[in-house]
């Protein structure tokens, strides 16, 4: 079991370790529900330096990264992010990823914790194609890089506070290289897992301390708190984004899991399932991801069995938990053709009973 360069601080703070994706990682310290309002209303400060970070190098760069992902990286510029997806040549994901453009041959990808195995062996089958050389074109730095990620209304104003850059009016997706709480080459970006707003700050590991004691002194004022998985997961799931392992995978494709806005079927562009994608799109699927709200009081979960008002299976919940902010059951599931409708009835199946539901646009919150 591997640990973070901010494990002490998390069991110093009292918080409940759990192990997730081969980390010692805190999965509530107060509790998920007062974690999750802290992030909605003030500043909440996650450990994410399990995520993985591969190194993208070489004039053949961009190329390598047109094929072996689902976006336009083309459309990127330096300093700006992008979300992406792996697929696998099989019409499934690999998994969903953030591609960060420094130049037209310099590029991150930061990929999910679970995944980052999986997707360093993907990544490096697919290099030798390009003449990208292991080591030194792709690199897979994950082991050597801490981040946090302080999110929610007030992160930003905080945190301008460790820097002479000006970080408060960075736009969505974009990043910088910055000093930052008198740490040197500090990668700082604005991309977010919860809709409240913020920032992610990628350090060295050995710098991990210095960080966390910065940003727990800058946000003082404001009530930053140490936030855990738990409530990154409930926040996540109000704005409806997905999570690799539940509602996405290797056996959904990004047209049914709604993530044709990261496909793009340009002429320049030939990627990996480029044209079964654009058949699934062109001719519909059978099958889409869907957000839905419980009106029968109720907690969807993974798994659970959607049904109509006859009783027939018509889905399964992929994702589901009681929305702190809503105070009502809320889930995304992947339902057949007929139900994807907002506002159509349809029952989840919990412990034997059909509860009533209906599906709704995303995300479920937007303040």
């Amino acid at each position: 079991m591997k640990n973070t360069a901010f494990t002490k601080f998390h069991q110093e703070a009292g918080a409940r370790m759990i192990p997730f994706a081969g980390y010692n990682m805190p999965v509530e310290y107060s509790g998920i529900n007062e974690e999750h309002l802290t992030v909605r209303e003030k500043i909440g400060v996650f450990d994410v330096s399990h995520m993985g970070e591969f190194r993208v190098t070489g004039p053949s760069a961009l190329k390598y990264l047109q094929y072996i992902t689902s976006n336009d990286v083309s459309a990127l510029f330096d300093g700006k992010i992008q979300y992406s997806c792996f697929p696998n040549g099989m019409g499934g994901i690999v998994d969903d990823l953030l591609v960060y453009r420094f130049n037209p041959e310099k590029y991150l990808l930061v990929v999910n914790a679970a995944n980052i195995e999986k997707d360093w062996n993907w990544c490096v089958k697919n290099a030798d194609k390009f003449g990208l050389k292991i080591g030194r074109d792709l690199i897979n730095a994950s082991d050597s890089i801490a981040q946090l990620a302080v999110q929610g209304p007030l992160a930003l104003k905080a945190m301008q506070k460790l820097t002479r850059s000006g970080v408060i009016d960075m736009e969505y997706y974009t990043f910088r290289e910055i000093e930052f709480a008198g740490i040197e080459d500090v990668l700082f970006s604005t991309t977010g897992y919860t809709g409240a707003g913020g920032c992610e700050i990628y350090v060295k590991n050995e710098d991990g301390p210095k960080l966390w004691n910065a940003v727990f002194k800058a946000g003082e004022e404001y009530g930053i708190k140490p936030v855990g998985l738990g409530a990154r997961d409930t926040l996540r799931l109000e704005m409806g984004y997905c999570l690799y392992g539940n509602d996405i995978n290797d056996h959904t494709s990004p047209i049914e899991a709604g993530l044709g806005w990261i496909t793009k079927f340009t002429d320049s562009k030939d990627f990996i399932d480029k044209n079964l994608l654009l058949k699934q799109k062109n001719e519909g699927v059978e099958r889409r991801l869907k957000g839905f709200v419980m009106i029968d009081r109720g907690i969807p979960r993974q798994h659970y069995e959607v049904v109509d008002a006859a009783g027939k299976v018509i889905g399964e919940v992929t994702s589901g938990t009681m929305s702190p902010m809503l105070k009502q059951g809320i889930g995304m599931g992947y339902l057949v053709k007929g139900f994807w409708k907002r506002d159509t009835e349809i029952f989840i199946r919990i412990r034997n009973k059909d509860l009533k539901a209906k599906v709704t646009d995303l995300p479920f919150y937007n303040k």
